[in-house]
C-alpha cells in the first residue's frame, strides 16, 4: 500500500522507505525503526508491530556523551556505541550522561547502569541501584538465564564485553537484562 501525504499509521504500525537499492527504515512514534529519512523515495506500508517500545530520542543524541567519547578516541568505540544503542533502546525512560568517566544511564535522576570504559581493553556495564545505600534484597534482583552477569551483591552486577561480536551475540539477552533491571530497581 503506498502511503499518501498526510497518512499517519497508528502508533504501533511501522513504515519503511523503499529505494532502488535498499529499504531504509525510519522512526515512527515510539517505535524506533531508524533515524534517517530518504528524499523522493517510494514509501510503502509494512504491516508489523513494534516488538517493544523504543526510545524516541536519537540513540546517540546526548551530545555531551558523544563529544566525550570523540575526545577520548577509545579503541573500543564501536563496542561502546553498540552498547549505548542497546541500552537506550531497551527503555524510553533512560537518560544518558557521563559519570565516572563513562556513559551512565538513569531513570528519574536515579543512576541504574554505568558503563566502565577504562582500562581500554574491555567494556563493563555496572548494574546498580544508585549511590544511596539501600537494604539488600534477599535474592538477586533479576533472572539472568544467559549468565551474562557477574553478581557482586544481590542488587549489583557486572556484564563484561570486549568484542563487537560478543555484544551482537548477546543483544537480545542484554536488552532483557536492561529492561528487567529498570523495572526491578526502581
Amino acid at each position: 500500500m503506498a502511503i499518501q501525504p498526510g497518512y499517519y499509521p497508528d502508533q504501533t504500525d511501522a513504515i519503511e522507505i523503499q529505494t532502488s537499492r535498499t529499504a531504509v527504515p525510519i522512526r515512527h512514534h515510539d517505535c524506533l525503526v531508524s533515524p534517517t529519512l530518504v528524499n523522493e523515495a517510494d514509501i510503502s506500508f509494512v504491516n508489523h508491530r513494534c516488538q517493544k517500545p523504543m526510545n524516541t530520542k536519537d540513540l546517540a543524541s546526548n551530545t555531551e556523551v558523544t563529544q566525550f567519547l570523540d575526545d577520548l578516541a577509545h579503541p573500543l568505540r564501536s563496542e561502546i556505541d553498540a552498547l549505548r544503542s542497546i541500552i537506550l533502546s531497551a527503555d524510553a525512560r533512560l537518560n544518558e550522561n557521563i559519570k565516572w568517566n563513562g556513559p551512565n544511564y538513569s531513570v528519574g535522576g536515579e543512576d541504574r547502569i554505568t558503563m566502565k570504559i577504562l582500562p581500554p581493553t574491555k567494556i563493563q556495564l555496572i548494574f546498580h541501584r544508585g549511590a544511596k545505600v539501600k537494604e539488600q534484597p534477599k535474592a538477586r534482583l533479576i533472572e539472568d538465564e544467559n549468565h551474562l552477569l557477574l553478581w557482586k551483591e544481590n542488587d549489583r552486577a557486572i556484564a563484561t564485553f570486549n568484542t563487537l561480536e560478543s555484544i551482537e551475540t548477546s543483544k537480545d539477552a542484554l536488552t532483557k537484562i536492561v529492561q528487567d533491571w529498570i523495572v526491578k530497581s526502581i
